[in-house]
């Protein structure tokens, strides 16, 4: 799975991440943690995306974004 794909799932990953942890933000700011969190999930599971096709790369985007989204609520949102 390319880069685009990557950025197309991460938006909706974030979407899907900002509810499940019950975040408030904004359109951008929420499309930007998925993004980010699909490039993280995705070049993690690379492997797994090989094996499991187009579903396992949006859990890894899902997982990617919770992770972002942890990271930021812990250690930059003070």
């Amino acid at each position: 799975m390319g880069i685009v794909a990557l950025i197309i799932i991460g938006a909706a990953a974030g979407f899907l991440a900002t509810r499940i942890m019950r975040i408030e933000a904004d359109i951008p700011t929420t499309m930007l943690i998925g993004i980010v969190g699909a490039l993280v999930g995705g070049l993690v599971l690379r492997a797994l995306l090989t094996m499991m096709g187009a579903l396992a790369g949006f859990v890894g985007a899902v997982l990617g974004a919770l992770v972002v989204i942890w990271v930021w609520q812990t250690y930059l949102k003070r």
